[in-house]
């Protein structure tokens, strides 16, 4: 559903969109191309399990990344990075980065993408 200004001044996110993921990783998207055709930015609740991994990409996008629970690491240019609950990061666009979980815990948290995420601009590597 896309939000019409001139209509409603206001679009309130009742069933956000839940990603398909082949590794057990949560992604509800309340906003962004998949939910709300919005190209300019995208928000999504994330719960990765314990362990969870993926590739390095070098994203054309912005990423900021608060954490509600548990601990992730980034890696971003050569330097590991744990973020904890209640701490959050900004990886700029261009960063070669990877985002993981290799803690015994889940990690819940949020993401916004400054254009919106979208699998040709993650840039992932195999």
């Amino acid at each position: 559903m896309q939000h019409n200004s001139t209509i409603m001044p206001y679009f309130l996110q009742t069933a956000p969109f839940v990603v398909p993921t082949t590794d057990n990783k949560l992604i509800e998207e309340h906003a962004g191309l998949a939910t709300t055709g919005q190209k300019e930015v995208s928000i999504a609740h994330m719960v990765a399990p314990p362990h969870w991994g993926e590739p390095f990409q070098t994203p054309e996008f912005d990423e900021y990344t608060l954490v509600s629970r548990g601990q992730k690491m980034v890696e971003a240019d050569g330097e590991k990075i744990i973020v904890e609950a209640g701490q959050s990061i900004l990886i700029k666009a261009g960063t070669r980065v990877r985002y993981s979980n290799p803690f015994d815990a889940e990690c819940e948290y949020w993401s916004i993408c400054l254009p919106a995420f979208s699998m040709q601009t993650v840039n992932r590597e195999a």
